[in-house]
């Protein structure tokens, strides 16, 4: 396996690409504009090594990692949107630089792009692929009405607060290494196991 750097410099440089490849205006703006705002970019880092430790070269793994990366963004416009929150990463949010359309209608877009950038796995990894994600989208969006709840909630228990929490991250960080294991060619057990791990 790699070293952290190497898979952190080919993500970068492979969503480099990929926003290279986007119109630089309309509706790509807002898009491209989160994209380069940076970020720790754990996720997609764990969908290439989890690749990596099941025995594909984790550039195999690369549109899959491009998938969670903006699948994540994705789902920080609208949070911010949703929390009317100014800045991400000491920048205008979306809807402050554009407006609440444009932050709604690019964050849509963003969630088309991941499906197409799992288009081309075969057939039978990319249903396991769309399975996990599905599950994992389905599971972000009941962590964010639980986020929403709780702000006119006064008696939210711990159990409720941990459980929001595994809903908006834990659940995508188990998806990533899930995605990498899948594409890595990891048995089911092994893929739950990790998912689990996540």
């Amino acid at each position: 396996m790699k070293e952290f750097s190497a898979y952190f410099e080919s993500f970068n440089n492979s969503l480099e690409e990929f926003v290279k490849k986007n119109p630089s205006k309309g509706l790509y703006s807002p898009i491209n504009y989160l994209l380069n705002l940076g970020g720790k970019r754990l996720r997609p880092i764990l969908v290439l090594l989890s690749a990596d430790a099941f025995g594909k070269k984790h550039k195999k793994a690369i549109p899959a990692a491009l998938a969670v990366e903006i699948f994540h963004n994705f789902t920080l416009m609208h949070d911010d949107i949703m929390d009317e929150a100014p800045l991400r990463r000491g920048k205008l949010t979306v809807h402050k630089k554009w407006n609440l359309n444009s932050g709604i209608l690019s964050g849509d877009a963003m969630l088309i792009q991941v499906y197409q950038l799992l288009q081309g796995y075969d057939s039978e990894n990319l249903k396991k692929l769309l399975i996990i994600l599905n599950k994992t989208a389905l599971e972000v969006c009941e962590g964010q009405q639980y986020d929403l709840d709780f702000e006119t909630q006064t008696d939210v228990t711990q159990n409720q607060y941990l459980e929001m929490i595994r809903l908006k991250t834990a659940v995508l960080v188990g998806c990533s290494l899930k995605m990498g294991a899948i594409i890595g060619g990891a048995s089911e057990e092994n893929a739950k196991m990790i998912y689990d791990y996540g």
